[in-house]
């Protein structure tokens, strides 16, 4: 594996991102079954204010995403996927903050890097689909890697398990030519995991480190909150900022959030913990 060598920075087209701080990824899905917010923005001008929201409120990265992974989410043609996606995509780019396109699926991410995503947010870590890591690498954009699996299985040493799902994502980014400036890893928090599991990964985290590339964690609002506050979806946004405090003060360098604002808050007094002081 190639080491990085600005660990501190993502690169993608038109610059990068400095990790000197924690990042804050805003979630904008347009689509109608996501598990937290389906069908709240599947009309442009709802998606284009919750953009512009999430922007105002300190989103350093839009992710959009047009099919939900939740389990049990009927799988969506990429036809339907761009056709979610194109009404919006190109006018958030406009906005100006770099945009992450949510796809697991090569035309969807090619279409949407054209269209001026910078960075590809694949929640099967280039495995799923072989054309991913050359769309990629062809495009110049950055990749977020995340592990994940197909069922969850609590016989099985999850952290090994994430081991080794990284080291073959990060053997395709390699012989793709991505640069490894260019790659971020995500342990999939709530994908193919045990409740019991994904505590162990948010509390092990700063283990991930070995593999010299910057981590993001995503739990917004996700269930293994719910089992533990009993409370809706709607009612998870102090658990999701307990669990992204901590991913934070473990060395997460990005987390993916519904609710930006009080995120963007928390990872600034992160930072200052980190600095001791108002950095």
């Amino acid at each position: 594996m190639t080491p990085l060598k600005d660990p501190a920075h993502l690169a993608f087209p038109g610059g990068g991102l400095a990790l000197d701080r924690p990042r804050v990824m805003g979630i904008l899905n347009v689509t109608p079954d996501s598990f937290s917010d389906g069908g709240r923005f599947l009309a442009r001008e709802d998606a284009l204010a919750n953009a512009r929201k999430m922007i105002a409120h300190g989103a350093d990265v839009i992710d959009i995403g047009a099919e939900s992974t939740r389990p049990g989410a009927v799988p969506v043609p990429p036809e339907e996927e761009w056709r979610r996606l194109s009404p919006v995509l190109s006018e958030v780019v406009a906005m100006g903050t770099p945009v992450s396109i949510d796809t697991y699926k090569a035309p969807i991410a090619r279409d949407a890097c054209r269209a001026g995503a910078v960075i590809v947010n694949d929640v099967w870590g280039l495995q799923k689909d072989p054309g991913m890591a050359d769309v990629v690498a062809e495009a110049g954009a950055a990749v977020i890697m995340m592990h994940n699996r197909t069922a969850a299985d609590a016989e099985i040493d999850i952290l090994d398990d994430i081991d080794r799902f990284f080291e073959r994502s990060l053997d395709i980014a390699e012989r793709a030519g991505i640069a490894p400036e260019k790659q971020m890893l995500d342990p999939g928090i709530g994908f193919g995991k045990t409740l019991d599991q994904n505590y162990l990964v948010l509390n092990r985290l700063e283990t991930l480190a070995k593999h010299g590339r910057p981590l993001m964690v995503g739990a917004s609002r996700k269930r293994l909150i719910g089992a533990v506050l009993s409370v809706d979806t709607d009612d998870r946004l102090y658990g999701s900022l307990a669990i992204h405090t901590v991913a934070m003060m473990k060395g997460a360098a990005m987390i993916r959030v519904h609710n930006v604002q009080p995120h963007a808050d928390a990872a600034r007094i992160v930072r200052a913990i980190a600095a001791e002081g108002v950095a």
